[in-house]
């Protein structure tokens, strides 16, 4: 398994989804795990999602992924010596650019509107945030989640 995994939790818009897919692609993930309300690439029929194919560009053929269980998911990632890390704001986030991450990440990402759950965020290792220069305090979390990969692929402790 790659060294560097993302969670997707809660996540409502299928093209945000195709869109991590295919960051997630350029950028070396391992797998995707699906989470709470997320929409996954196969509908509950075994039909693609249209959405999510359109955004992916075929990314979401290539990168593992499975629907889970959060909690499940993070304990599991936990003991195979993952360092879990909620991608949020909080006020005991650690800036991207000073964060120094293990070699095996899992990064989550949250809903749209609400983000990482305080719940989620107080079982990960790490919080991280992107430091924000701007009038607005927050971007979509699929440019998150791209900025946030670039970012690790090339500073990950190899």
């Amino acid at each position: 398994m790659n060294e560097l995994i993302v969670i997707l939790h809660n996540i409502r818009s299928t093209h945000n989804v195709g869109s991590i897919f295919r960051s997630a692609d350029a950028f070396g993930v391992g797998k995707i795990y699906l989470t709470g309300y997320t929409p996954s690439p196969i509908d509950r029929f075994g039909r693609p999602q249209k959405d999510i194919a359109k955004t992916a560009l075929g990314a979401e053929k290539y990168i593992p992924w499975e629907s889970t269980d959060v909690n499940d998911v993070m304990a599991t990632l936990k003991k195979d010596g993952f360092e879990i890390v909620a991608v949020e704001q909080d006020n005991r986030s650690v800036s991207l650019q000073d964060c120094a991450p293990s070699k095996r990440v899992a990064l989550i990402f949250g809903n749209e509107v609400k983000g990482v759950s305080k719940q989620l965020r107080e079982k990960s290792d790490t919080i991280l945030e992107i430091p924000m220069l701007g009038k607005k305090e927050s971007l979509n979390v699929s440019v998150t989640a791209g900025i946030v990969l670039f970012h690790l692929q090339k500073n990950i402790r190899r």
